[in-house]
């Protein structure tokens, strides 16, 4: 499995590294959804796993870009916020998962459950 991580900070970046390093034979890192773009072009991820609030772009409207491009495409939003409008908008962006950043073990058993579909 290649994996994408897409993530503003780069401590959160090595943590989520670590935790999906024994499932993923591949995994790319980019800071922003601008560069997002192109990595997913480059090294067409099984996986995204996306911050949503970025500087450039966030990861709902690199979401809805991602998808537009490549409909089947997985992405799953990484967040520190457990808001039910960011859900939802998560949702309609196209995303497949939601986890919490005080639950990044949970990402391990996301991308467990995408490998057997």
């Amino acid at each position: 499995m290649t994996v994408l991580i897409v993530e503003d900070n780069a401590s959160v970046r090595r943590l989520i590294r670590s935790i999906v390093a024994s499932v993923a034979e591949e995994i790319h890192e980019c800071e922003d959804g601008a560069t997002a773009l192109a990595a997913y072009l480059e090294y067409s991820p099984d996986v995204v796993l996306m911050d949503i609030e970025m500087k450039e772009l966030d990861g709902i409207a690199t979401t809805v870009r991602i998808k537009a491009a490549h409909p089947a495409a997985n992405i799953v939003m990484v967040t520190n916020y457990d808001d039910a409008e960011l859900r939802q908008a998560a949702r309609e962006a196209g995303a497949c998962g939601y986890v919490l950043k005080h639950s990044l073990l949970e990402i391990k058993d996301v991308l467990e459950a995408l490998s057997k579909c």
